[in-house]
């Protein structure tokens, strides 16, 4: 980011009893103005003896990574295709451990993952990495992850990763009361299709997933809520920096959580009893959402988020590939025509806000923190 520098960094000039000292305007450039002295005439003539000058405060820009827009769009597919593997990892260590309990190591060792990344990346640290709005987003990420974890435990990854992506949808619904955006009659129906969509794809009564199904919308709307408080974060902070302290909050609120709920009796927490696999596993979990992390963060540094949008869609791609070659199992159609439903209205829905919107308030900006959703 740039840097200003202090009024001590300016060059003064020598007093001279007939020039006015320096003044500083509102966007904090610095002007002097010569002028000579006031004649005894009735009119003053004011004559320029200089040509005013304006001396600019040292600053330091952010040059465009080398690659420009192709490596952007290059870094967001490679990390669509990564998120869904890490999906996979988690979904393997529900077959032996609750997931509450698995929500915690993959946030814990997401954590420790990170924190090699924040020290080599420390340059681009902006703001308060811990405060009152980074906890509220570490919250809603550990809602976001937990109930999408859940949902993977009894369900396929491409299913429940379908049924995730009403999150857009749900974010347009949102933006009018929360953030005071207008919603026009086009993209509500296409919200309404959606969500048409996601019935298509949830059955209820008859995919047999039977409660679970409830867990991705829960999940979506978590992350939509995220993405308005990453919004008002990120004003005053980078995206490395929020995502940093989300982790940190989301991993110790975790732990909290798991341990209240040992107490009661309701998950066992019995980390010695883990297998050396089991330790791999989450290991791997970790580090695969830390690297798409870093790659999502790379990507909207060098490209723009309208761009970018529509790869996020390449993690169905990754879900459902992950989801046959681990597991064996690949959504049938009735679901793939649901999952179209809502990718097909979650791209208009985009397309129509980026046509209508300023650029300043598109919400597409904030899916550069979408990395907090893992």
């Amino acid at each position: 980011m740039a840097s200003r520098a202090d009024a001590s960094d300016i060059p003064i000039r020598p007093e001279r009893p007939d020039l006015p000292a320096p003044s500083a305007t509102r966007r904090g450039q610095w002007h002097e103005v010569t002028m000579t002295r006031q004649t005894t005439s009735p009119t003053p003539q004011h004559t320029p003896t200089t040509t005013p000058t304006t001396a600019m405060p040292a600053t330091t820009t952010d040059k465009a990574p080398a690659g420009g827009k192709e490596g952007g769009l290059a870094c967001m597919a490679v990390a669509m295709l990564l998120l869904p593997v890490g999906d996979a990892f988690a979904k393997v260590l529900t077959g032996t451990l609750d997931p509450v309990v698995v929500t915690m190591w993959r946030f814990v060792a997401q954590a420790l993952c990170l924190v090699p990344v924040a020290l080599l990346l420390r340059h681009r640290l902006r703001g308060a990495m811990f405060s009152p709005i980074v906890a509220l987003s570490g919250g809603l990420v550990m809602i976001t992850l937990s109930c999408l974890i859940g949902a993977l435990s009894v369900m396929p990854i491409a299913t429940a990763i379908g049924i995730f992506f009403v999150e857009p949808l749900i974010l347009t619904l949102l933006a009018g009361p929360l953030l005071g955006e207008v919603v026009g009659p086009r993209r509500m129906t296409a919200v309404a299709v959606g969500f048409l969509g996601a019935f298509v794809v949830i059955r209820p009564g008859m995919s047999g997933f039977g409660w679970a199904t409830v867990l991705p919308l829960l999940s979506a709307l978590s992350y939509a809520l995220n993405m308005i408080v990453l919004r008002r974060a990120g004003r005053t902070r980078s995206s490395l920096t929020v995502q940093c302290g989300a982790a940190a909050y989301a991993a110790c609120g975790m732990i909290a959580v798991t341990l209240v709920l040992q107490g009661a009796g309701l998950v066992r927490l019995a980390p010695g009893e883990m297998p050396v696999t089991s330790w791999l596993t989450v290991a791997a979990a970790g580090a695969f959402a830390a690297a798409s992390f870093v790659l999502i963060a790379e990507a909207f540094k060098r490209a723009e988020a309208g761009a970018l949008a529509p790869l996020q869609y390449l993690e169905i791609v990754g879900a459902t590939a992950a989801g046959y070659v681990i597991f064996g199992d690949f959504p049938d159609a009735l679901t793939w025509l649901g999952i179209a439903i809502i990718l097909g209205s979650g791209l208009y829905t985009q397309r129509r806000e980026r046509r209508r919107a300023p650029r300043g308030r598109r919400l597409l900006w904030a899916r550069g923190a979408r990395a907090g959703r893992r």
